[in-house]
């Protein structure tokens, strides 16, 4: 046992950090499976890695830095060679004048801090680490960055694409950056490239972070990689493409769908992960409340009618219509949907993809669906007056449809379907009801702190003093990349077609008439579940600030219109 070793289980002892059972118990673990101390009091689960990386910098006089709380700068990764990194643990974290600082995981490693001052052709110093944090840096610092690499093997295969030499820095580089999308739950890749440098941003919980990444010199080499991952033109690099692959990582497999853009610093890749059936949640987890819920179990129950959820791009309308449908989901159902893309896959669902360049339209695919004897039929998007005179009349003729549309709020959606030039006689006797909503952000529960509302927002939502004194914000941590949120959650309205909406519609009536009729029935409306959940905890004011200005804006947009008109 080494000296070291010796002095780190004495003072895990003295400071009551071990006991001499676990002590024991890591000591046969690491002669069982030939690991050193601190990987087997971390294996047995005695200690965590930052605890050890304390008492091991009292013991050594060096000072520790959490990587969590650092951006380590990964042009370093060219001061010190990846083979001297990965054998000493050490990562070259910041040069200051002539003096390069290393994170290591032994401070007193003489050998190593000699061979690291003979590469960096400079002084260097030391700082200790959490060996749990070094690790992972190290691996994903010299596999986005290095344009020679010791890769072994890849965490990352696309389905379909030949065993490919690994040891490639390119693959290597795609590989980690496909990695770290899914660790950081994103759901866009934006790999954009700049006069002087490639920027690499993941779209996370619906906001864009940007990250280090690959150095500009290899942005050719990585599009190259991913154009060939999703079967795409390698020679065309003057026009736009689209292409999708899967890959799997660990035991998850992953659809992406990769989008090409020539720019004038060069070709500029979005790549969207697309989540699976695995992670379809219920109404609860979703955020629908609960009076909601009840809601729309009545109306599923409904042998035939149309169902519409409406919002934005990316609001998550997807994600409740396969909620909807998981729920309906049985062997005595016949269920057909039409897409554009499938991103979701159930069993027993008949789904079929639109393909627009061989005539495969929404309105085509429908006119086939409603003689396949459906009982449920998901419509991915309303966009034309053909399609929507379809759906509306397979909710007429015993199907219930279900359907989506891009409007601001739940009324919105019946100025939409006029716009379709569509009967309001059609329109009350197909449509159930409308769900409109939003996606805001959840509050990180490890963070989470006293909010300090500022009285513009107070009077906007109209609290009062102690009722500001209710609401929470995120402090940001490691565990939410100190943006204080992880993780969505939706803001829900829903529009009942009840006889005095029917009879509004009828006669023509205003969105602002119709929300206002809603209103007086017991509508609530998005931002009032906003502000609900920010009260709960859930959300911030702030965040919920947000989808209030998107409908005010929207009122004013329609205020407008109608005037002119």
């Amino acid at each position: 046992m080494h000296n070291q070793d010796v002095f780190l289980e004495q003072t895990l002892l003295e400071e009551g950090r071990v006991t001499t059972e676990q002590l024991e118990e890591a000591r046969n673990y690491g002669i069982e499976h030939q690991v050193d101390l601190v990987d087997a009091l971390i294996s047995t689960e005695a200690i965590n890695g930052r605890d050890i990386a304390l008492a091991k910098a009292g013991i050594c006089e060096a000072p520790f830095i959490d990587l969590d709380q650092y951006e380590a700068c990964f042009a370093n990764t060219q001061l010190v060679p990846r083979a001297v990194a990965e054998r000493y643990c050490l990562f070259p974290l910041f040069k200051i004048d002539t003096v390069l600082t290393l994170a290591m995981d032994d401070p007193l490693n003489l050998e190593a801090m000699d061979q690291a001052r003979q590469f960096a052709k400079c002084e260097v110093d030391s700082v200790l680490c959490d060996r749990e944090q070094l690790r992972p840096l190290i691996s994903r610092a010299y596999r986005l960055t290095q344009t020679h690499s010791t890769v072994q093997e890849s965490e990352v295969v696309a389905d379909g694409e030949p065993m490919n030499d690994n040891s490639q820095p390119v693959v290597a580089a795609v590989n980690q950056l496909l990695a770290d999308a899914v660790d950081i739950m994103a759901s866009d890749v934006h790999i954009n490239p700049d006069e002087h440098e490639l920027r690499l941003r993941y779209r996370v919980d619906g906001v864009l972070q940007e990250k280090q990444g690959p150095p500009l010199s290899m942005h050719a080499g990585i599009v190259q990689r991913l154009k060939v991952m999703a079967h795409l033109d390698l020679t065309q690099t003057r026009r736009p493409q689209d292409g999708k692959f899967r890959f799997h990582h660990g035991s998850a497999a992953i659809d992406v769908r990769m989008s090409t853009l020539p720019t004038v610093c060069g070709e500029n890749v979005v790549l969207r992960l697309l989540t699976n059936a695995e992670v379809i949640l219920n109404f609860h987890e979703l955020g629908v409340p609960s009076k909601m819920s009840t809601e729309l179990e009545e109306l599923m129950d409904r042998p035939y009618g149309m169902i519409l959820v409406t919002g934005p791009t990316g609001c998550g309308k997807t994600t409740t219509l396969y909620t909807v449908l998981n729920r309906l989901n049985e062997p005595s159902r016949n269920i057909m949907t039409i897409e554009d893309p499938v991103e979701i896959r159930l069993p027993y669902l008949r789904q079929i993809q639109v393909h627009s360049e061989i005539g495969l339209t929404f309105a085509s695919a429908l006119r086939a669906i409603v003689r396949q004897d459906p009982d449920v039929i998901l419509v991915g998007e309303i966009r034309d007056n053909e399609t929507a005179t379809i759906a509306l009349q397979a909710a007429l003729t015993g199907h219930l449809v279900l359907a989506t549309l891009h409007t601001n709020d739940a009324p919105g959606a019946v100025a939409r379907l006029r716009d379709y030039n569509l009967p309001a006689f059609v329109i009350n006797s197909a449509v159930l009801a409308v769900v409109a909503q939003r996606l805001v952000r959840r509050l990180c529960r490890h963070c989470v702190m006293p909010d300090s509302i500022d009285d513009i927002l107070r009077h906007r939502f109209g609290l009062d003093e102690q009722d500001a004194k209710e609401f929470q914000r995120g402090k940001g941590c490691p565990q939410c990349g100190h943006t204080g949120y992880r993780g969505r959650l939706g803001l829900y309205e829903l529009l009942k077609f009840s006889q005095p909406i029917q009879t509004l519609v009828e006669q023509g009536g205003s969105t602002k008439k119709i929300r206002e009729r809603a209103i007086r029935e017991g509508m609530r409306q998005m931002w009032e579940d906003g502000l609900e959940k920010a009260r709960l905890g859930q959300t911030s004011l702030h965040e919920v600030a947000k989808v209030a200005a998107v409908m005010e804006v929207a009122d004013v947009q329609r205020d407008e219109l109608r005037k002119s008109a």
